[in-house]
């Protein structure tokens, strides 16, 4: 299918569907806590969305070919979690590292959007990764400009990644995404340099690198949704939807309350 090009119509409603998103992530943070279940999380966002922001969760009775209407809306990912994490009854625990991931449509359009949470004091080991998979999602943000290649954004993440002595997940990866949840490109967060679709301005996609404390190896749970880690060791996840402009790339996911840049040195 070929690649959806924004108009500047297009690229102004989806800064707004980004900052909805990512306005969600702000508001949740002070919930995110020990002995709140990520169903009580899932409650709150839900409502946030629909009834002050007046948004659909993109995620609930989301149902791609071959999968089971997704039943919640938003992702929760704890610890070993990868990604489609079910909001469920258990409750978050001092230490845990969790991945809330937010998909509002306003007005016809996808904000997308996703961050790591401490419950309470995490580990060292777990920090840390969460702050290499930070700067991984940023490494490869920083390679988006017209004329680059999304090899150019793969071969980033999976390069600060190895170096640290993690893992990139390679079965899920960012996608277009616009009026639709999902369009192309996909947006792989491994490769080589120069290699893959070239970019043009207005373009829109997610970057949103899974990176693993242990090996990549994945397994998909019962419920048809929850990926983990197939060693059991931690992952970590974050998510910017990205705009291709003239001469680099705009974050569309922005808000207030959103984690500051790494210092360039990391985010190179």
């Amino acid at each position: 299918m070929p690649i959806d090009i924004k108009t500047s119509q297009d690229i102004e409603k989806m800064r707004i569907a980004g900052r909805l998103a990512a306005e969600v992530l702000d508001y949740i943070a002070p919930f995110v806590t020990a002995g709140r279940t990520t169903n009580e999380i899932d409650q709150l966002c839900h409502d946030y969305m629909v009834k002050v922001q007046q948004t659909i969760p993109a995620p609930l009775n989301y149902c791609p070919p071959g999968y089971s209407p997704y039943p919640k809306s938003i992702c929760t990912s704890v610890n070993h979690v990868i990604c489609h994490g079910i909001p469920g009854e258990k409750k978050l625990k001092n230490g845990d590292v969790v991945n809330i991931d937010i998909t509002v449509i306003k007005d016809g359009y996808h904000g997308d959007t996703s961050r790591m949470f401490y419950v309470g004091t995490p580990s060292i080991q777990a920090k840390r990764l969460c702050e290499i998979t930070y700067e991984c999602m940023w490494r490869g943000i920083r390679q988006v400009a017209p004329g680059a290649r999304l090899g150019d954004i793969g071969h980033a993440i999976q390069s600060h990644a190895e170096a640290n002595g993690y893992s990139v997940v390679r079965e899920f990866c960012g996608h277009g995404i616009g009026k639709k949840f999902h369009e192309e490109p996909q947006v792989v967060h491994y490769g080589r340099p120069g290699t893959g679709v070239p970019l043009s301005a207005g373009m829109t996609f997610t970057v949103e690198p899974m990176i693993n404390a242990g090996r990549a190896d994945i397994r998909g749970l019962a419920d048809g949704w929850t990926i983990v880690t197939k060693d059991h060791s931690l992952s970590a996840q974050w998510e910017h939807t990205v705009l291709v402009t003239d001469s680099g790339f705009e974050i569309l996911t922005v808000s207030p309350g959103m984690p500051p840049e790494p210092a360039p040195a990391a985010a190179r």
